[in-house]
């Protein structure tokens, strides 16, 4: 069944929003659930399209999950390995998470190599070189990876890259390794140290995430217990783009400033109003706002490319000019063509794209051509005069619970529509 947005636009944006619960948060912790032997309860489940697809690859491997109420509930007891093929592994990147968890629980795994949004090139070489560096043998073939963890053992790796997927691996695999295993050159982003919390609550030894060395003392085995995962920065930062765009005031509650703060940065030259009190952010854009000269991605704490594509739909709208540099993924202005559209003014060269501002964005049938193009075209639609229809918003419920729902609670008219 095809689903498609139809969006009122002209609207500002006013009240309150919560931020759910972090989708790249949840996705490893769900992974290293592997490594623990009985109950994990995890608070504030998010309905997200990604979550219940690594749910699916849990539940082949004999974990039990059941959803009471908001609690996600994850009997390990019956954990077994098993081949994880390309049926999983093409709907959500994440899968590969799980390779370090069978790693280190059975000593061996078989695993597809994983899919997601297409925004440009994601290898997993550096999974891939890290794990032989602790002694895994890996046989690439027919698009899977045969990795035997015989003399898999600790020690000291360090990545090439700051690689966020590499880091959790790594740290989820040394857990349960004898020795003390080092990892250096790894990234810094809070779900990293929300991911060594998660791990500490079931009886592991990690410290140093956040920074760029991480230490982890292999024990026996982890526990279950309950777990509350962060609040999502990226959402918290969408909520953010989407009324500095539109206008209008909003208070966003669970919406972290330390997590944020490179957006803030950017977001208190344009003449919007933050008001930060504790984890509520009050936004406030009574006006069309100034653009920002230049904006970069890098990894965190520097601004990240999540939010790229948002933030270039505020540009877009802003007085003024600016100048976006994508330093992490080649495909990631699949946007630039869709928001031309809607009278955008936006040229691209290389990883680069000027951007002019113009007073009106207006309505226009769009694709969504992934998860954070998709909703950045949501705000696009709800700024712009007119009518939006917007396709494949499956890539929009791959990281947003029910978008059109909250907007709408803000003053946005969004519906969504089931075509057969």
């Amino acid at each position: 069944m095809d689903e498609r947005f139809i969006i009122n636009g002209g609207k500002t944006l006013n009240g309150e929003i919560y931020v759910d619960t972090s989708k790249n948060a949840f996705l490893p912790i769900l992974a290293a659930t592997i490594l623990c032997d009985g109950l994990i309860i995890l608070k504030d489940f998010v309905a997200l399209s990604d979550i219940f697809c690594m749910c699916d690859i849990l539940k082949i491997l004999g974990i039990e999950i059941k959803l009471n109420g908001k609690e996600l509930q994850i009997d390990t007891t019956n954990c077994h390995n098993g081949k994880i093929t390309h049926e999983f592994t093409s709907r959500v990147r994440a899968s590969i998470f799980t390779l370090g968890p069978l790693l280190a629980r059975f000593r061996n795994a078989v695993i597809a190599y994983p899919g997601g949004c297409k925004i440009g090139a994601r290898p997993i070489d550096i999974h891939i070189k890290a794990f032989k560096t602790l002694g895994v043998k890996i046989i690439e073939r027919h698009g899977y990876l045969y990795c035997n963890a015989d003399n898999l053992k600790s020690g000291e790796v360090v990545l090439d890259f700051p690689s966020v997927g590499a880091t959790e691996s790594l740290m989820m695999c040394a857990c349960l390794l004898n020795g003390q295993t080092i990892l250096k050159n790894v990234a810094k982003e809070p779900e990293i140290v929300d991911l060594q919390n998660f791990l500490n609550s079931m009886g592991a030894k990690v410290r140093g995430a956040g920074s760029d060395c991480i230490t982890i003392c292999g024990v026996k085995k982890l526990h279950g217990g309950y777990y509350q995962i962060m609040p999502d920065r990226i959402v918290a930062g969408t909520y953010l783009l989407a009324v500095a765009t539109c206008g209008g005031d909003v208070t966003i509650h669970k919406a972290i400033q330390a997590h944020n703060e490179s957006l803030i940065s950017f977001l208190k030259q344009t003449a919007c109003v933050l008001n930060i009190n504790n984890d509520k952010i009050r936004v406030k854009a009574k006006k069309r706002l100034i653009s920002i000269d230049k904006i970069q991605t890098f990894p965190y704490p520097f601004f990240p490319t999540d939010l790229q594509p948002q933030m270039m739909v505020l540009q877009s709208v802003s007085k003024g000019v600016s100048l976006i540099q994508e330093n992490l993924f080649e495909n990631r202005f699949g946007l630039v063509s869709e928001l031309g559209k809607m009278g955008a003014d936006i040229v691209v060269k290389d990883r680069t794209a000027l951007v002019k501002g113009v007073e009106k964005l207006y309505g226009a049938d769009v694709q969504a051509s992934d998860l954070r193009a998709g909703a950045s075209l949501v705000i696009a639609g709800i700024k712009a005069e007119g009518y939006t229809t917007i396709h494949n918003i499956e890539y929009i419920d791959r990281g947003y619970e029910r978008i059109e729902e909250k907007y709408n609670l803000l003053g946005a008219d969004i519906k969504r529509i089931k075509i057969e």
